[in-house]
């Protein structure tokens, strides 16, 4: 249930956060050029509404479309939301269109749903348009659908919104009639820590707080959980009454970061340490909310990041007293709990305690936290091992990757790939797609499992490199062998196996030509062909920034007569689940013999430049001159 809340938390923060901008200027307006602003200006104030019922649910429900729908997504999702609008909108006794509330909830719903209707379209036209109606069918296609969902919207999802958004205000009220509302912080700050705050902030109080601003030109509900207060207690209890040097150091950097910063997520590892410590923010905001409920006060916008100065510039010019009271108020009651707790206690360090929030985090945002083995001491780290089913394409390019991205800061740590069945004994990490992870418990008990999505762009992949370069690194390990084995018969890309401009076509097409390719090479025979395309079934083999890299099963590396390669492009992308691969490697490999070719790929990613041209050109020598 946690990670169903989470990530739609996910997909919540997604839609939002990259239209805060939007959020802060609507924000400003209303703060400066309503009656009760700074420089109050009815005809700039008159902008403000407009933005709140028509901009900003249209951006975030074009971001929703675009997330699940590409840019067809983007286009369908503002279309589908219009007539969430229009479905409570009202007409006044002048005969003109007065608005309803604010469809923010309905446009987090239609954006994803109708990018979905897009997709499924897209999916079902795949290979059967007619030649020379694309343009038509595609543009149509929109227009219609986006149509339909327009009026699906206008008497079914609008009006459900807005009796939810009825009830959820009614319950609000209830809670600030009846003196309730404080309790809230007994959900909010463990949320915080748990990493649900998206889910929370996102789709339930920035729309109630939408509505009171449009009423009343402030609402409380953006004060409950972006209040600094209750961490900065946290944190200062940690400065004065640490017994852990390393903890007492780095609180004061922490400090700044999370109050001026607004990068709340720097405290949660010093209560992780403890967590008897949460108690302290629990009552701080307690303490702030009631305060803020008995005083009246709200901002005019979401605070973002939750920072003093977000804080402060979101809130009116009559309350500027009442925020910094509020905030006081959070930070002192939290010190004053956390204090006793913290002289007393000895806690865990907070090396262990931010590798326990990394795991946390990369759980947070849909990935499943590491399993199997206990974590060891991130210094204690000496062998990282990238497994996939044959361990030949995936998991020697994540690997690839990850070693370039770790040598740096730690040389000591040995980074190296083999498939799922066959993890050394001496690995320490073992990372491997989520659908593997069994498998690789079995091979390699004594090791702690870290599980991804992909191997190039995983948050999992982030928080592990994060948890390991925070300790100083050794002496620089030996090479993985397969680094410095003698490289005879070094496989190289041919002219014949690169194939550009493609057409798209569904993902066991484009697998199946890259099958036939490497038989035409004559690097295959036909099962393992057949083999690529059950390996596909079993975990993807897509790779991130849209590269794809299909390739044959453990069980059938005995069907490949020579090591081989080959490029095929597909500028307007291939499918493979819910991302899309531009350039599809198919590879199959005699021993080592293709890592070499691999370590290329993998380093072309690193330049994005590269990356992106190679996704669309159309000179086979610029290929060659990679590859080849």
């Amino acid at each position: 249930m946690k990670q169903k809340v989470q990530a739609i938390g996910k997909a919540l923060s997604g839609m939002v956060m990259p239209n805060i901008g939007a959020f802060i200027a609507w924000g400003f307006i209303t703060a400066l050029f309503i009656d009760a602003g700074w420089w109050p200006n009815a005809k700039l104030a008159s902008i403000q509404p407009f933005m709140l019922h028509f901009l900003i649910p249209a951006l975030i429900a074009a971001q929703g479309g675009k997330m699940v729908g590409g840019e067809r997504g983007r286009v369908m999702g503002a279309i589908a939301v219009m007539g969430c609008i229009a479905g409570v909108a009202t007409t006044g006794e002048d005969g003109g269109i007065l608005v309803g509330q604010p469809m923010l909830m309905a446009a987090m719903l239609m954006g994803p749903l109708a990018g979905w209707v897009i997709k499924k379209f897209d999916q079902a036209m795949d290979g059967h348009m007619p030649a020379g109606f694309e343009m038509l069918i595609n543009n149509f296609s929109v227009g219609i659908l986006g149509m339909i969902m327009a009026i699906i919207g206008y008497y079914a999802i609008g009006p459900l919104m807005a009796a939810i958004l009825a009830i959820l205000s009614a319950g609000v009220n209830f809670l600030v009639n009846h003196s309730l509302l404080p309790l809230v912080s007994i959900f909010i700050e463990p949320a915080k820590v748990l990493f649900l705050n998206n889910a929370i902030n996102h789709g339930v109080f920035t729309p109630l707080g939408a509505i009171d601003v449009e009423s009343a030109g402030k609402s409380i509900m953006y004060m409950l959980e972006t209040n600094p207060g209750p961490g900065l207690g946290v944190l200062l209890a940690y400065w004065m009454f640490s017994k852990d040097k390393m903890t007492k150091d780095s609180a004061p950097g922490a400090i700044i970061i999370h109050f001026f910063g607004g990068i709340h997520e720097i405290y949660f590892p010093y209560i992780l340490m403890n967590p008897l410590v949460i108690v302290g923010p629990i009552v701080g905001n307690f303490c702030a909310i009631l305060f803020f409920t008995v005083t009246g006060a709200g901002l005019i916008g979401p605070p973002a990041p939750g920072s003093f100065i977000a804080f402060m510039m979101m809130t009116p010019k009559s309350s500027i007293i009442i925020s910094v009271l509020g905030i006081a108020i959070a930070t002192v009651v939290s010190f004053l709990i956390c204090s006793p707790i913290i002289k007393r206690s000895g806690a865990k360090n907070l090396e262990e305690s931010q590798a326990e929030m990394a795991a946390r985090k990369a759980e947070a945002k849909g990935v499943a936290a590491p399993v199997g083995a206990a974590a060891k001491n991130p210094s204690e780290v000496k062998k990282v091992v990238f497994s996939c089913d044959a361990g030949m394409g995936s998991s020697a390019m994540g690997a690839t990757r990850f070693r370039n991205r770790i040598k740096g800061e730690r040389p000591d740590i040995t980074v190296i790939n083999t498939s799922v069945d066959n993890v050394p004994a001496d690995a320490d990490i073992v990372v491997c797609q989520t659908i593997l992870a069994e498998r690789a418990a079995k091979s390699a008990p004594q090791a702690r499992l870290v599980t991804i999505g992909n191997f190039l762009t995983d948050p999992a992949l982030d928080s592990l490199y994060t948890e390991l370069t925070s300790v100083g690194g050794g002496q620089a390990a030996a090479e993985p062998e397969a680094a410095v084995k003698e490289k005879k018969n070094v496989t190289k890309m041919l002219p014949e196996g690169i194939k550009l401009g493609l057409p798209s076509v569904s993902k066991e097409e484009a697998i199946q030509a890259a099958g036939e390719l490497l038989k035409e090479l004559g690097c295959v025979g036909d099962a393992y062909i057949d083999a690529m395309q059950e390996r596909e079934k079993l975990v993807s083999t897509y790779m991130g920034l849209g590269v794809a890299i299909p390739h044959g099963t453990s069980q059938a590396k005995g069907e490949v007569k020579k090591s081989g390669i080959v490029f095929l492009q597909y500028p307007d992308g291939v499918d493979f689940g819910d991302e899309k691969a531009q350039l599809v490697f198919g590879i199959a490999g005699v021993g080592d013999e293709h890592l070499d070719l691999l370590s290329n790929i993998s380093n072309a990613l690193e330049d994005e430049e590269l990356l992106e041209a190679l996704k669309t050109t159309t000179d086979i020598n610029l290929v060659l001159k990679k590859f080849g």
